[in-house]
């Protein structure tokens, strides 16, 4: 069935849990339109505080759908959004993409990786236990974190369907960021909803 987007979610307020939408309008530089983490800067409190001026790394949240699924076998029930993801996967090995990987969702849509999400105590005030239950030690002992990645929105047109399927990478120079970056391109297919809608993007 390979690769898509499960459900997209957004919250005006900075709530934990974010409600699926049918529908999220992508702005290049910001995130998800109306989000309360949308913007160019930190909109995550702990980090405003820390320094309001820093570049926001963390517009757009997305967790694998096949987390949800070891949750549940581990007794917990989670949700699309229940954790604060904007777009939930399947099919996609989100984990494992390098920073700096690009995400192209549908034809247009382009999401840049910029890290792991950060499992935190907020996961435990939603469900006990659940902060240990996304965290893990490979083979080497080092620790693995489960909770998603984070990323900044890159490019858009005005529209981009939300399944995505296969995926290829290949070498560019720099990206925007300053660091060396990958495309991964995840192609769409039309009838999948909810829609991903995209505004603005960078040359």
């Amino acid at each position: 069935m390979g690769s898509f987007v499960v459900s997209v979610a957004a919250s005006s307020r900075h709530t934990f849990s974010k409600r699926p939408q049918s529908a999220v309008t992508l702005l290049a530089g910001r995130g998800v339109a109306g989000d309360a983490h949308e913007g160019e800067t930190v909109q995550h409190r702990s980090r405003v505080r820390r320094d309001p001026g820093q570049a926001n790394l963390r517009q757009v949240h997305l967790v694998h759908a096949e987390l949800h699924e070891e949750l549940a076998e581990a007794g917990f029930v989670v949700r699309p959004g229940d954790i604060g993801e904007n777009i939930t996967t399947r099919g996609v090995d989100l984990l494992n993409l390098p920073r700096s990987t690009l995400l192209h969702l549908g034809d247009s849509a382009v999401v840049e990786v910029t890290g792991l999400r950060n499992p935190c105590r907020q996961l435990d005030r939603f469900q006990s236990g659940l902060t240990k239950a996304t965290l893990a030690r490979d083979d080497d002992g080092t620790l693995v974190r489960k909770a998603g990645i984070m990323a900044v929105v890159i490019r858009g047109e005005r529209y981009a369907g939300a399944t995505i399927s296969g995926s290829s990478y290949r070498r560019r120079r720099t990206c925007r960021w300053g660091r060396s970056e990958r495309w991964g391109r995840l192609t769409t297919s039309r009838w999948w909803p909810p829609r991903v809608k995209t505004v603005g993007g960078h040359p």
